[in-house]
Formats: C-alpha cells, sequence, structure tokens
C-alpha cells in the first residue's frame, strides 16, 4: 500500500494495527521505484491513496494505475468534486469507477440521495460500482481496532458489502489481465 493523502487515515489505520503483515511506503515521491520494489517483491496488489484533488501527485499514481476506484459519498459537493479525478482519469486514459461510500442504508431500495447520485453519476457517463458500501458501526468500529471488517466483524452485513466490492473488483482485473492477452496475441 502506498499513501499520498496527507489527511493520513491510511498512516493511522496501519499504525493501530501495530502489525507488518500489510507494508505501507508514506510519501509523495518516488512512486516508480516503490511500484518497481513492490513488483519484485512479489506484491499481487498496490493500493495508492490519493487525496480527492488534481494535483500532481494524484495525476503521477492515476497514470500509474491500471484501474482508479474513487470512492463517493452520495451528495451534491461529493458529486461535484470527484469530477475533477474523473477527468484526470479519461485524460489519461485510465480505467475507473466510482463507488459510492459512506451511503444511508437500503430499505429494499436505494436510498433518495444514492439514487440521485447514480443518476448523476449515469448523466456524465461515469461507470458506477451497482453496490454501495453502507455507514455502518462495524466498519468503524473495525478500522478503530486496525482490522478489516472482514476480519472483526465477519458475516455482517457490512462485511458482505466490501466483500462484494472486492470481487467486483477481482473480476474487473481478470477481465483487464484477459483483455491485454488477446491483445497482446494478436499483435
Amino acid at each position: 500500500m502506498r499513501q499520498y493523502d496527507p489527511q493520513g487515515s491510511l498512516s493511522l489505520w496501519h499504525r493501530v494495527r501495530g502489525s507488518q503483515d500489510l507494508p505501507l511506503h508514506v510519501g509523495t515521491k518516488h512512486l516508480t521505484a516503490t511500484l518497481a520494489k513492490a513488483r519484485r517483491a512479489g506484491a499481487e496488489w498496490v493500493l495508492i491513496d490519493t487525496p480527492p484533488n488534481a494535483e500532481a501527485p494524484v495525476a503521477e499514481a492515476i497514470w500509474h494505475a491500471d484501474l482508479v476506484v474513487i470512492p463517493m459519498r452520495p451528495g451534491l459537493f461529493d458529486v461535484d468534486a470527484v469530477q475533477a479525478t474523473i477527468q484526470m482519469c479519461r485524460d489519461l486514459k485510465k480505467p475507473y469507477a466510482v463507488v459510492i461510500n459512506a451511503a444511508p442504508a437500503k430499505n429494499g431500495s436505494d436510498d433518495a440521495t444514492v439514487a440521485d447520485a447514480r443518476g448523476a453519476m449515469q448523466a456524465l457517463d461515469v461507470p458506477t460500482w451497482g453496490g454501495q458500501i453502507t455507514h455502518r458501526a462495524e466498519l468503524s468500529l473495525s478500522l478503530a481496532h486496525g482490522a478489516g471488517v472482514n476480519e472483526s466483524h465477519s458475516g455482517s452485513a457490512g462485511s458482505e458489502e466490501i466483500g462484494s466490492l472486492w470481487r467486483a473488483l477481482t473480476r474487473s482485473f481478470e477481465a483487464m489481465k484477459a483483455m491485454a492477452g488477446i491483445q497482446a496475441q494478436s499483435a
């Protein structure tokens, strides 16, 4: 994992976790070298946490990314804020998707704010994950204990949502690898 986000949320979680089972590199320089080191170490996934802005470190992270996941709370300000990141992804021709995060719970269907946010993303032709990450106590509690929600609340609704997102991301990466293989064979 790499953190470019000056808020430091990932660093704080990593310190609370108190374990080196997930390596973390913090900084805004030498991303190319950090990624090369991760490849040499056999890392299967490298997650880069950035602030939600259009500054140079964010552009560099997007340039290196295989897939950009853009978390967005449902609401006017977040819908507006993610548009700079979306435009950067488009300019750099990087695949991306918005994930609705910290959403109100569903009661049979999307909450009105979630439906409105999905509608805004659809109007902008933005790929948006069909699920949502609901604002749940077990997510906050797991973070406060340095754990993932599946570690601390396995089988909970929050764990199921995170698992569903992870499976969707895995399918996306598998499809991208298959497409790259097809393109390599036809070249």
